[in-house]
């Protein structure tokens, strides 16, 4: 077994290879944690974990999609949380790098994002990009109030705000980057980042892992993820497939 943490299934450009992709999740065995990023393709997400047993939700509204929320956005995302293959809120955060929406706004709705969470008891799954201090402030006063647990997806700072992140009792997420060429700085990243708090991803349709880059990116190739850090840390393929694995059974607290 192995689990790709993050993807993006009903992303329209793995239209024709859905099909494919779907049935190679059962011939791995493989699990998808199909991540929604706002309230269409939440429910896309949920619909495709509700026909195939291999594949899970997560549901919320992404940084980019901020300028979108209204009134009725919250109670839309709780009542899509309540679905039993529901196992995340996410992906949510912050991105300053794209500015999309206001970043007055994408704070706001990452804030009552966690919130909800709290509220449901389900983890998150965060976007950060360009933003970490504004995150940590968020992270540090809302977590004087709430228990809430995260899980950074597609990591790429620094091994001091690795540590803090850390601190919190995040997951952190590590993907096809650690195979591309200009890699370096997230080696180190992966070197020192315990075996015990890694989930691996593949983002899919982004992101593609050597030697596919330039390819649509698909749940399989997250083992080429598992086999660099494999390679990074000295272990074997089977060690970090079973210990990210068993990471991600427990932050989606998903079932045996």
């Amino acid at each position: 077994m192995i689990i790709d943490s993050h993807c993006h299934l009903y992303d329209n450009k793995l239209n024709e290879i859905k099909q494919e992709i779907l049935k190679s999740l059962t011939k791995t065995p493989q699990i998808a944690i199909c991540n929604g990023d706002n309230i269409e393709t939440s429910i896309q997400s949920i619909n495709l974990a509700n026909n195939n047993a291999n594949i899970f939700a997560t549901v919320g509204i992404h940084p980019h999609e901020a300028k979108t929320f209204d009134e009725s956005s919250i109670k839309k995302l709780e009542n899509l949380a309540k679905n039993k293959k529901v196992v995340a809120i996410g992906e949510i955060g912050l991105d300053y790098f794209y500015n999309f929406s206001p970043k007055e706004t994408q704070k706001n709705v990452l804030i009552q994002q966690i919130v909800l969470a709290n509220k449901l008891k389900l983890p998150c799954v965060f976007h950060i990009r360009e933003a970490t201090q504004d995150f940590l402030d968020i992270v540090k006063d809302l977590s004087q109030k709430y228990n809430f647990s995260g899980y950074v997806h597609s990591f790429s700072g620094s091994i001091e705000t690795l540590k803090i992140y850390l601190s919190y009792g995040f997951y952190i997420g590590i993907n096809g980057i650690i195979t591309f060429k200009n890699a370096n700085k997230m080696l180190d990243v992966v070197k020192f980042l315990p075996l015990n708090r890694i989930l691996i991803e593949t983002d899919a349709p982004y992101l593609t892992p050597v030697p596919y880059r330039g390819k649509l990116n698909r749940p399989e190739y997250v083992e080429l993820v598992a086999n660099k850090i494999a390679e990074l840390k000295g272990l074997s393929l089977q060690d970090v497939i079973s210990a990210t694995t068993q990471n991600a059974k427990t932050f989606f607290n998903l079932p045996e």
